[in-house]
């Protein structure tokens, strides 16, 4: 066995070469140039390779958002709950947490109503409440989309036609069941087909995962252990990817996933579940 603590990490640089790399480093690149699907599929497939000690998630973006330090600017990959600039202080964070908090009463209250299976599943565990709140944009939580897929990531960096996209590549612990809890990694790991019932359809085609932290931050005082820079899912990042998505889809082999199927609609009975619930909340 291979002794704890000596695994590397591998990654492409901006140039499009593979080697040894920090995190921090690829946190810092402008990203690794991709021309289309194929050449993506390739990298990725040598990424997975090289790293078989991690579980490869993929998260697709219309931009790099980007944090500066004095070692100079790094991407960040926050939840929406801890997103702004300047960085949200005390009042601000414990007005999001305390509106999270009023949403998952109010979903659990009309999951019910609506007579969708086991129901029992979400009331006692929040971070299946959480999952359906973040998936279907009901308010802010401390969780991160992403997808096994990376057709569906890509898709959903592309979707607005950007000039440029990008494709972050995040290693995650093996994932196994629903919810994947990994202490060492200090995450959890939610697989979105799991928690949604059969007859929301989408989020079982876009194999979806959310990414939180573990054990739960569900306020504001068990937010005030951690700093702000531990709560960035760019610390699990990989490799990042970038492209133009007018010629990254020219493959026929390869077409991009259409919108219509990566957002929900009125024809998925919990988007409108979730409509409901953000009328409730007045938002």
């Amino acid at each position: 066995m291979k002794i704890v603590g000596q695994e590397k990490l591998f990654s492409f640089s901006d140039r499009g070469r593979i080697a040894a790399r920090e995190c921090f480093a690829v946190r810092q690149s402008k990203g690794c140039k991709v021309q289309d699907f194929l050449d993506l599929a390739t990298k990725v497939a040598t990424l997975q390779f090289l790293n078989p000690g991690q579980v490869l998630l993929f998260r697709g973006q219309p931009s790099d958002h980007k944090r500066s330090s004095s070692e100079g600017d790094f991407s960040t990959l926050k939840p929406n709950l801890f997103r702004g600039t300047p960085v949200p202080g005390a009042p601000e964070l414990r007005h999001r947490f305390e509106k999270l908090k009023e949403a998952e009463a109010q979903l659990l209250t009309e999951y019910q109503e609506f007579g969708f299976p086991e129901p029992e599943r979400l009331a006692r565990q929040r971070i299946l409440r959480w999952s359906i709140i973040q998936h279907y944009g009901i308010c802010d939580t401390p969780l991160l989309d992403v997808s096994q897929s990376m057709r569906v990531a890509a898709s959903f960096a592309s979707d607005e036609s950007p000039r440029r996209a990008y494709l972050m590549v995040l290693g995650v612990p093996n994932i196994s069941g629903a919810i994947t809890a990994s202490a060492e990694a200090g995450l959890q790991i939610v697989r979105l087909a799991s928690v949604c019932p059969p007859s929301a359809l989408r989020p079982h085609i876009q194999e979806g995962y959310l990414l939180g932290e573990y054990p739960d931050m569900g306020d504001y005082d068990q937010k005030r252990n951690y700093g702000h820079f531990e709560i960035d899912f760019g610390r699990r990042l990989v490799a990042k990817f970038v492209f133009n998505p007018g010629t990254f889809w020219g493959n026929p082999d390869f077409p991009p996933v259409p919108h219509a199927a990566l957002y929900p609609d009125d024809h998925d009975p919990l988007y409108e579940v979730a409509q409901t619930v953000r009328r409730r909340l007045g938002m």
